[in-house]
């Protein structure tokens, strides 16, 4: 019976790191298409937004298959339990990137107002955090998870600056407001996913140590 407990265990470490793979693709074109103004990248990381949403809905399918079976010990528990929190996160993250593409069809029409130095920074470092925080849950590395944690206050100061540039250009140029506001929701949206990596990053260490961190 083990036996059989331990190869879903594996299935469901498998399912986890498929999810990750599916949504740093889905984030990596939707950073490129903004940038690029592509209408038909944003469009296709749309429409990859239902697989993801299924793929969150197989695993907790199979997480709560595995809470059920007569085998688990602490540490499954903490595994299986901690796949349930990160999935949201990571479906969430998902959401953001078809968010973000639908602001980039929505400004496509016209140049951007402004250079997008601090929101490509700020979409370098999110994207870093999430592919830390899926590596330290493949490879149980704390040492990882933490630094993730660390990295959001990068993510959250540029944050800070777009913000700042965004309102002071409306102030400036108030026939440009629109798109303006829609890049102040891109950067948000990138804030939002440095969030989710470290609520997955948090997830890990309790994974592996069973240490609760408070989380976003």
């Amino acid at each position: 019976m083990r036996t059989n407990y331990d190869r879903q265990l594996k299935k469901l470490n498998d399912e986890m790191v498929e999810m990750g793979s599916m949504i740093e693709g889905v984030i990596e074109k939707a950073i490129k298409a903004l940038v690029n103004q592509d209408v038909d990248l944003a469009q296709e990381v749309i429409r990859r937004d239902d697989q993801i949403n299924q793929q969150e809905k197989d695993i907790e399918s199979l997480c709560f298959k595995l809470l059920l079976m007569e085998q688990p010990v602490a540490t499954d528990l903490r595994q299986v339990s901690s796949a349930l929190k990160m999935v949201t996160d990571m479906e969430r993250i998902g959401d953001h990137a078809a968010d973000i593409s639908e602001l980039t069809i929505q400004m496509a029409g016209k140049p951007y107002v402004k250079e997008l130095e601090h929101i490509k920074a700020m979409a370098k470092e999110s994207m870093v955090m999430l592919v830390d925080s899926i590596e330290a849950y493949v490879n149980l590395d704390l040492t990882k998870a933490r630094k993730v944690i660390a990295q959001d206050d990068v993510v959250d100061d540029l944050f800070i600056k777009v913000k700042s540039e965004l309102i002071n250009l409306i102030h400036r140029n108030a026939d440009a407001g629109e798109q303006e506001t829609d890049l102040l929701m891109v950067a948000k949206y990138l804030e939002r996913i440095g969030d989710h990596a470290t609520n997955i990053s948090e997830w890990v260490i309790y994974y592996i140590t069973g240490e609760h961190i408070s989380g976003n």
